[in-house]
């Protein structure tokens, strides 16, 4: 088989009870008996020994196990590698699902950061409790320095914990919400790493006593990646100056991780009364400390789920909403994300691609809608007495649309009619949203403008069958 290898055991026999021993005394407290366990793996030998190792103690604690394997297509030797994960879970009698993925779409981001958001995508979209990874301690270890090298802040340096509580679906630890090929129904589930407090010398001896196989990435070999100039070159001639660098590194980072929960702790407490539905009130930026208005900000992007943004950006940010002038159109871009201020509040969301204007969608009586080019879903729950007419609306096809300019409407049976725009900026609907609000039509009569008004000649009466449109989220949440 391309670039497999076998073990060959070195005589380290009494480590390998020891570390199933040790996994076992871990896992016991944190999983229930009976859960279903989804392992990550590749095919390399850290997957695979947590594979074994689950294995062998599945059926003292009465979990369920099973495997995960996401086929990139990156390499050559990719088919090799998935039949070679068939082959050991069918030996082992374990389910497996292999999941193709495309990295086109995301190359962007650099090989290696879009392989784990399609794996973490993927992960996402399985049923189980929990999802297991086999991260080590050289695998802290390389990652504090790499995001240390980066300029990463306290999140961004804090440990990889044990146990994780993730909601999908998500993009890399990130919820959907910007637009991305990747959206998907997801689980909510917890990422669980076993061998975090384990080195990857530790691993290879117990592959070797246990006679396991696996593959090897060629990519691995590859030192102009960053994490493998560290692992083949930096690290080796660290460890002969400080040979207990991988425990120091995890010790830091751990510190790393309680300033990052004191941080959002305190992120938590300026956010009481600052955070107002999906907006960020300003002025209680302003009332902060530079660095504490920046942490409230940091927590109010992550609230959104929206990507977090470098130094400069983040700093550039603050200033605009801040400081420029109130009757300013504050907008700030960053990657495939947008900052608004309005009435001096804050707003996030995702940049969105152009638009039909005079694109009209057919509703059937579904009771939800996605629209794709607005990035929306639309409900439509039968409430009695309240919203649309549903008799009313038989009157002609209905459609959504969106605004053109110079629409009316009469918001009340003893209203005069209104323009749209007015109505907009009586309902405090901020600029940019306004152009991708979906109007609701029948026939040519515009009957409602969703989460705004429905027209007086189209309200449902007391006790008469009636339709409320909603926005229901992101379209394909």
């Amino acid at each position: 088989m391309a670039n497999s290898r076998k073990s060959q055991y070195k005589g380290t026999a009494r480590r390998a009870p020891a570390l199933a021993d040790q996994i076992a005394a871990q896992l016991e407290p944190l999983i229930p008996p009976g859960s279903s366990i989804l392992v990550g793996l590749s095919g390399g030998m850290d997957s695979v020994v947590l594979l074994h190792i689950l294995h062998r103690l599945a059926p003292r604690f009465s979990w369920r196990l099973s495997a995960l394997h996401v086929h990139h297509g990156i390499s050559p030797n990719a088919d090799a590698w998935a039949d070679f994960c068939a082959g050991l879970c069918s030996g082992l009698d374990i389910p497996l699902h292999i999941e193709h993925v495309d990295i086109a779409p995301l190359r962007e981001h650099g090989i290696e950061a879009a392989a784990r958001k399609l794996r973490h995508a993927a992960f996402a979209r399985q049923s189980c409790d929990f999802v297991a990874l086999a991260h080590h301690a050289d695998d802290q270890a390389e990652t504090l320095l790499l995001q240390l090298l980066r300029g990463s802040g306290v999140r961004g340096v804090a440990a990889m914990p044990v146990l994780s509580k993730v909601e999908g679906p998500f993009i890399g630890g990130t919820p959907v919400g910007a637009p991305s090929p990747l959206v998907g129904e997801g689980h909510a589930h917890r990422l669980l790493r076993p061998l975090l407090d384990q080195s990857r010398a530790a691993l290879l001896d117990y592959a070797c006593e246990h006679g396991l196989q696996w593959v090897e990435d060629e990519s691995n070999a590859d030192d102009s990646y960053p994490r493998n100039f560290l692992r083949h070159r930096a690290l080796p001639l660290l460890e002969e100056r400080f040979p207990s660098y991988r425990n120091t590194l995890a010790r830091s980072a751990h510190h790393f991780a309680e300033a990052s929960e004191l941080l959002d702790d305190l992120a938590r407490i300026d956010a009481e009364g600052a955070m107002q539905g999906d907006a960020l009130n300003v002025a209680a930026l302003r009332a902060l400390t530079p660095a504490r208005a920046k942490n409230l900000l940091r927590h109010f992007l992550h609230c959104r789920g929206a990507a977090m943004p470098q130094t400069a950006q983040l700093e550039t940010m603050l200033h605009q909403l801040c400081d420029a002038r109130q009757d300013a159109a504050v907008c700030v871009e960053y990657g495939a994300w947008q900052v608004h201020r309005y009435r001096d509040r804050a707003h996030v969301s995702p940049i969105l691609g152009g638009i039909e204007r005079e694109l009209a969608l057919p509703w059937n009586g579904e009771p939800e809608l996605d629209w794709p080019a607005l990035g929306v879903r639309l409900r439509f729950a039968e409430v009695p007495g309240a919203g649309i007419g549903a008799e009313k609306l038989r009157r002609a096809p209905v459609t959504l649309r969106l605004r053109n300019g110079g629409e009316t409407l009469r918001p009340h049976p003893n209203a005069a009619k209104r323009s749209l725009k007015n109505l907009l900026q009586e309902h405090g609907i901020p600029s940019w949203r306004r152009e991708r609000l979906p109007l609701v039509y029948c026939g040519d009569e515009l009957v409602c403008v969703v989460g705004v008004a429905v027209a007086a000649e189209y309200q449902a009466g007391e006790g008469e069958a009636a339709i409320v449109v909603e926005l229901a989220g992101s379209a394909g949440e």
